[in-house]
C-alpha cells in the first residue's frame, strides 16, 4: 500500500491554496518580521499554514496552528488541519490524536473522518478505514475524495467490483478525473491477475474474457489519467505529480506483462 494513493482533505483546501499564492509577497514579509496572529488575522494564518505545509515547512505550520488552537481550543477544523500536517510530516500518532479531538468537538466533520481513515489505511487497519470513509460519505455524499479513498481500500481488500463501483460514482462529480482514472485503471489491472486454476471450462472462458477486458480497460484508464495529471516538473500539485510518477510505473508494468492470459 502506498500512502500517496490516499487523498487527504483539510476543508476548502484548494481555495486556501489559491488565496495564499496571491499573497506570496505579503506572506514572505510576514514570515520575516512578525508571525503573530495580529498581523494578518486568523483566517490568513490558517491559509498560510497550508502554504507552509506545501513547502515542507511542517514545524512552522504546526506552530502556527498550535497558536490558533490555544486561542480557540474547541475549533475542530484547526485540530483536523494540524492532524493532517502531523500526518504529512510522519508524526502519525499525533495526527490520530488531533483527528480524534476534532471529531470529539464536531462529530459531523466529514474531512476528519476521511483523514483518520487515511491513517487507518496506511496502518493496514482496512476495516476501520472503511468505517470512517463510510461516515465521511454519510455526512457528505458529494465528498469525492472519500469515494476515491474508499475505492482504493476495497481494492486493497481485493474486492475489485466494490472498488470499481466507488470509482464510477466518483467520476459522476466531474472532479479529480485524472486521479480516478488512474485508480480505476490500477483496479482493472489487478483484477485481471489471477493465481488459481478454474474448475470448469465454461468458467475459464468467462474469466478469460473478464481478464482481457480488464487489461484493456486498465490501459485506457491509465492513458486518460495521464492527460489530466500535471506534467513532469510541475511542483504546484504535489499529489498529482506523485500520482503521475506512480501511474507511469503502473502503465509500464501492464504494457510489459507478456505472460499468457490463460
Amino acid at each position: 500500500m502506498n500512502i500517496h494513493s490516499f487523498l487527504a482533505d483539510d476543508d476548502q483546501q484548494s481555495r486556501q491554496y489559491n488565496f495564499v499564492l496571491n499573497s506570496t509577497n505579503k506572506a514572505q514579509e510576514h514570515r520575516k518580521n512578525d508571525r503573530s496572529e495580529s498581523t494578518l488575522g486568523d483566517n490568513y494564518l490558517r491559509s498560510f499554514c497550508f502554504r507552509l505545509a506545501q513547502e515542507g515547512d511542517y514545524t512552522e505550520a504546526i506552530a502556527l496552528l498550535t497558536q490558533l488552537i490555544y486561542r480557540y481550543p474547541y475549533n475542530a477544523v484547526d485540530y483536523n488541519k494540524r492532524g493532517l500536517i502531523y500526518f504529512q510530516s510522519g508524526e502519525t500518532q499525533k495526527a490520530l490524536y488531533d483527528y480524534n479531538t476534532a471529531l470529539k468537538f464536531n462529530p459531523n466533520l466529514a474531512s476528519a473522518y476521511n483523514n483518520r481513515a487515511n491513517y487507518y489505511a496506511t496502518c493496514g487497519e482496512l476495516a476501520a478505514a472503511l468505517a470512517d470513509y463510510d461516515q465521511a460519505i454519510d455526512f457528505n455524499p458529494y465528498y469525492i475524495r472519500a469515494w476515491i479513498n474508499r475505492g482504493i481500500t476495497w481494492r486493497d481488500l481485493e474486492q475489485y467490483d466494490q472498488a470499481i463501483e466507488n470509482f464510477e460514482v466518483a467520476l459522476l462529480f466531474g472532479q479529480l478525473e485524472g486521479h480516478i482514472w488512474a485508480e480505476r485503471g490500477r483496479t482493472y489491472h489487478l483484477w485481471g491477475d489471477w493465481n488459481y486454476a478454474l474448475a470448469f471450462a465454461e468458467r475459464l472462458v468467462e474469466k478469460l474474457a473478464i481478464r482481457v477486458a480488464s487489461r484493456t480497460e486498465g490501459i485506457a484508464d491509465y492513458r486518460r489519467a495521464l492527460t489530466q495529471l500535471p506534467s513532469i516538473g510541475n511542483s504546484k500539485d504535489i499529489t498529482g505529480y506523485r500520482l503521475r510518477l506512480q501511474l507511469e510505473n503502473w502503465l509500464n508494468e501492464l504494457l510489459s506483462d507478456q505472460r499468457p492470459i490463460w
